[in-house]
């Protein structure tokens, strides 16, 4: 039984390249927008969760795989989204969160992460083994050979959670892969990066070949064959005040290298912010998965701050009615500072700014806190209460304006959010 998006991916040719998004984020407004966007367009929604967001132990969101996976399913309810259309994978599944562990540790810790994914029902698997454990001897990062001989035992774990998981539920899909050892930092890289380098052919067939000997050297001829991607660096990548554009041309061996290999493509990871017509040339170049997740939170936040600015207007007279959102939500991040603190330094005036307006986005760690949600919902309640002028929305939210003129779009401050992260996919199409 292939699955649904290694078929499609199967379809691409020269003349009719395909790509997929993949929305990497654990925000409700983000998974709601992504399935209204998707069933706009009539396409299934890839949809994955990080480890450090969702893990055994909870992550930052709280959630474990399973909890995760019923609170998808939950709002696909809601959304009247066909489950059939939807992908749930995993993203960065390996010792990551516990790199600062040895590897008996981190790695077993890595075996029960990815078992939890697969038995909760994703069947999408990122094998990100990537990163230095504390008893790892290196100098200059880790030897890909290591890299491929741990994705590959995970793999055996993730292999195994699935012959358990086809015993209760015939009807389960087998998974699918994604590997490589030049794998960008999850989130975006730190603005201390200035240069970028694209993976040459010759590492990427080592990788391959590396990841292909150690599949096998753990019995996974099978599930060799549903390995659909590999990660490399096409140079794409993001920081908090820098992008670092596709440039077709630097790429352009490291593309025709993936003619030796049909079944595969690229997963490109960091691709925020990206032109719309860059996103078109990596799909035509086999850059055929796309990550994004800041960008679409950043959108969120974006939004967020445009509805507060409106209600400060219209409740000028009553600033006691009024959500302070943005007050709360800058008090809550200088009150925490874990999430944010080692990406930027500087004066106050440069933190401030960047705690919420840098594009790696740290605020998105903070969305779900009980005192930021708490004023999202005051503000959404009171800018449904009243009308908002059209020149006000024009003022502050311009595309959106554009769209309720034209009847597309209502005012409702729900609708105005969602349709601020549908015009961010949108470059994806």
């Amino acid at each position: 039984m292939n699955h649904p998006l290694q078929t499609l991916l199967n379809t691409r040719t020269p003349d009719h390249p395909i790509g997929i998004p993949s929305l990497c984020s654990a925000n409700e407004w983000v998974i709601d927008a992504g399935m209204l966007w998707a069933q706009k367009h009539q396409i299934p929604l890839l949809l994955e969760a990080t480890a450090n967001q969702v893990n055994q132990f909870g992550g930052y969101t709280g959630m474990t795989p399973q909890d995760f996976f019923d609170f998808v399913e939950q709002r696909a309810l809601k959304n009247k989204f066909p489950l059939s259309s939807l992908f749930l994978g995993g993203d960065h599944l390996g010792p990551m969160v516990w790199k600062n562990e040895t590897e008996e540790s981190a790695m077993n810790k890595a075996e029960t992460l990815v078992r939890d994914f697969i038995m909760a029902g994703f069947t999408k698997i990122h094998l990100d083994a990537s990163m230095p454990l504390a008893d790892d001897e290196i100098t200059q990062g880790l030897d890909p050979s290591v890299v491929a001989r741990r994705a590959a035992r995970l793999a055996a774990a993730c292999e195994q959670a699935y012959r358990s998981l086809h015993v209760k539920n015939s009807d389960a899909v087998p998974p699918i892969y994604v590997v490589g050892s030049e794998v960008p930092i999850a989130g975006g890289a730190h603005d201390k990066e200035d240069t970028i380098s694209v993976t040459t052919p010759k590492n990427f067939h080592e990788e391959v070949t590396l990841f292909q000997d150690a599949f096998e050297e753990h019995g996974l001829h099978e599930a060799w064959k549903r390995v659909i991607a590999v990660v490399v660096q096409p140079g794409v990548e993001f920081g908090n005040d820098t992008i670092m554009d596709y440039d077709a041309e630097a790429a352009s061996a490291l593309c025709h290298a993936l003619d030796d290999y049909p079944g595969l493509v690229f997963e490109g990871h960091s691709t925020d912010y990206q032109r719309p017509e860059a996103l078109h040339t990596m799909i035509s170049n086999g850059v055929a998965i796309l990550k994004v997740g800041p960008a679409l939170t950043f959108a969120l936040r974006e939004g967020l701050y445009a509805l507060q600015s409106m209600e400060k207007i219209l409740f000028s007279d009553s600033p006691e009615k009024q959500s302070h959102y943005c007050e709360v939500l800058e008090r809550v991040m200088r009150e925490n500072p874990n999430y944010w603190k080692t990406y930027f330094d500087g004066p106050e005036r440069m933190l401030s700014i960047n705690r919420i307006f840098g594009l790696s986005d740290r605020s998105r760690y903070y969305l779900g806190n009980p005192e930021v949600k708490a004023a999202e919902e005051k503000l959404l309640h009171n800018l449904s209460q009243t009308d908002i002028p059209l020149g006000l929305l024009h003022q502050f939210l311009p595309d959106q304006y554009r769209k309720v003129r034209q009847n597309t779009l209502s005012t409702q401050p729900s609708a105005l959010l969602l349709d601020k992260i549908c015009a961010l996919l949108d470059d994806y199409r």
